[in-house]
């Protein structure tokens, strides 16, 4: 598998510098490719792993064509890390495609689901009664999509992830719990990635909505009821609690958490391992953690904190009594 260095740029765009006949065998980071290899650089801090770098043809911005000049190919565009991503597209759809069909046959397609005759299921998915699956779309192995539940057109699903099982819902009855049954489903959207063993739970009276462009790392749960906006990406295990809305264009942190009936308004970040207690109505960068520091120190600065209520309290009570103290000097 190769493709000529002139390749990427009639397909894709930029300006090359260097030999269009240049046979690329691969794609690889700076520090590991070599001679065969395409690879970008995303952001001028990584500049000496550019000067240290055996690529055959590197990527990069306007600001570092003369560096990348200086030791070989290059390929310049306006924001490399995208051209790069488009980049790999490129080289995947030039591999060799095995023939496969469509629909494993370990998959399990119930009759009453719709399934688009594009669509493909892997092995030992499961599609149940009343679920729609979409044009293009790929369920990979061992996916279940449960009944009534739809996905959009050119979604792919990654192993183990389950759409539309029962939402967290039990009602407290004299020290036992009660089934609060999920009457919902999930209506996931167009050109939506979902990472492996990612949960969406079903709505419980209402639909769990995930909106087009929606990207879900591995391992993320989704609770009942919540809507996530369109282009909005969840790094690994994330989790969002039933109700909460999330606008468009938001990212989540991995590890993050979203509290139950919350909001985030469109263009969100949460970063990573945070925890959003309130809603955020105002687009930005959000962050509440705890600075990591040796265990020690750490332990120290943990007891403090249980503690500033108090000293809230007390500062207060210093100032009331500093403002009974302080004579009243203003003039009449």
């Amino acid at each position: 598998m190769a493709l000529r260095a002139g390749a990427f740029v009639e397909s894709l765009g930029g300006e090359l510098f260097g030999d269009v006949d240049r046979l690329i065998e691969g794609l690889a980071p700076l520090e590991t490719a070599q001679r065969q290899h395409l690879s970008f650089l995303s952001h001028p801090k990584y500049r000496q792993q550019l000067e240290g770098s055996k690529a055959g043809c590197v990527i990069v911005g306007e600001s570092m064509r003369e560096l990348a000049q200086s030791r070989g190919d290059c390929i310049v565009t306006d924001n490399p890390y995208l051209y790069f991503a488009r980049a790999t597209q490129l080289w995947k759809k030039s591999l060799p495609r095995i023939a496969a069909a469509l629909i494993h046959p370990s998959a399990v397609i119930d009759p009453q689901a719709n399934i688009h005759p594009t669509a493909r299921i892997g092995a030992l998915s499961v599609v149940e009664a009343g679920a729609m699956i979409g044009a293009d779309t790929v369920l990979k192995s061992r996916v279940t999509v449960s009944e009534n539940c739809t996905i959009g057109e050119r979604c792919l699903l990654h192993p183990g992830v389950v759409i539309g099982a029962d939402g967290f819902g039990f009602a407290p009855n004299n020290g036992t719990w009660e089934k609060f049954e999920q009457l919902g489903n999930v209506r996931i959207g167009n050109d939506v990635e979902i990472g492996a063993n990612t949960c969406i739970d079903r709505g419980a009276m209402q639909d769990t909505v995930i909106e087009d462009g929606v990207k879900l790392d591995n391992l993320i749960q989704i609770g009942h009821n919540v809507f996530v906006g369109a282009h909005t990406a969840m790094a690994g295990c994330a989790g969002v609690a039933g109700s909460a809305h999330i606008g468009a264009h938001c990212t989540v942190g991995g590890g993050a958490v979203v509290l139950g009936h919350l909001t985030l308004a469109d263009g969100v970040n949460i970063s990573a391992a945070s925890v959003a207690t309130r809603s955020i109505l105002k687009p930005g960068h959000y962050t509440g953690m705890f600075p990591i520091d040796d265990n020690a120190a750490w332990e120290k600065n943990a007891a403090s904190v249980k503690q500033l209520a108090s000293l809230r309290e007390r500062i207060r009570a210093l100032e009331a009594q500093v403002k009974l103290l302080t004579p009243n000097t203003s003039s009449n």
